[in-house]
């Protein structure tokens, strides 16, 4: 996976570099959902009558390859927000993942909660980019970013007005935090085995300071492990895979959410 990502951060950059000479900044700066109020993906997290769940629209991905090509973004995204969802996902990559910034701009015309852009920011460019199509919240991997890039970036969309969720895979990567990230994502899946093992996710979460709201990503396909981990300390979940790519993600999220309010009841 480490190649892939290596692949995927190279492509990114000659990508970036054409859309530059496409779009410029002060292009983007002009577009309407540039000047709206970014909504704060840390506090609907805490929100109790939300699931905590940050619902994920995605068509494919390297590793699996095709998850769902007919799902509808508009249709999906509300099902996920009328749901209990406390976000929404949407990748904007499309050479790997078959994303767009359109999808994200379709789910931000009919949602009134947070949306990540989930893609691979490695320049000031696409944190405009993402301010400039109605995103609240940008993702920084850890894994790809130096700790001085996290620093920038994240520093820049904090003065966009964005939240910053960091994604690190190990403990030596907590050193990339910065006042600037919100929101600290703990990947369950390891990028070298692609094994999900929630318990090392447990294991790391104990070394993050206690001010960031803390987000498990990857391989939760049920609502038990959801309880282990809001128990843990985890406030936020990333679920993508498990909804996608199933007939109809919009009604396996609303079972799924509906199972999960019922163990939580229970406890």
């Amino acid at each position: 996976m480490k190649d892939i990502l290596a692949e995927i951060t190279a492509h990114k950059v000659k990508e970036v570099a054409e859309r530059k000479k496409v779009r410029s900044v002060e292009e983007l700066q002009r577009s309407a959902a540039f000047s709206r109020d970014a909504l704060s993906l840390r506090s609907f997290l805490k929100q109790p009558h939300r699931t905590g769940i940050i619902a994920e629209f995605k068509r494919k991905s390297p590793s699996k390859g095709i998850i769902n090509d007919t799902a509808a973004v508009q249709e999906v995204t509300a099902a996920y927000a009328r749901n209990g969802a406390s976000g929404l996902s949407v990748l904007t990559d499309q050479q790997f993942f078959g994303g767009s910034m359109d999808d994200l701009q379709q789910a931000r015309a009919v949602n009134n909660i947070p949306i990540l852009r989930k893609d691979f920011v490695i320049d000031e460019y696409q944190v405009v980019e993402a301010k400039a199509i109605g995103a609240d919240v940008v993702l920084l991997i850890a894994e790809c970013l130096t700790a001085e890039e996290v620093k920038h970036l994240a520093a820049f969309a904090h003065n966009l007005g964005l939240e910053v969720l960091l994604e690190v895979h190990s403990g030596d990567q907590l050193e990339k935090i910065t006042p600037h990230t919100h929101l600290i994502g703990i990947n369950n899946r390891n990028l070298k085995t692609f094994q999900v093992d929630i318990h090392r996710s447990m294991e790391l979460l104990k070394q993050i300071p206690a001010e960031y709201s803390k987000v498990a990503e990857s391989g939760m396909d049920d609502p038990a492990t959801i309880v282990t981990l809001k128990q843990a300390g985890f406030d936020g979940f990333l679920i993508g895979e498990h909804f996608m790519k199933a007939e109809d993600p919009g009604n396996a999220f609303e079972q799924f959410s509906r199972s999960l309010k019922e163990k939580l009841a229970q406890l």
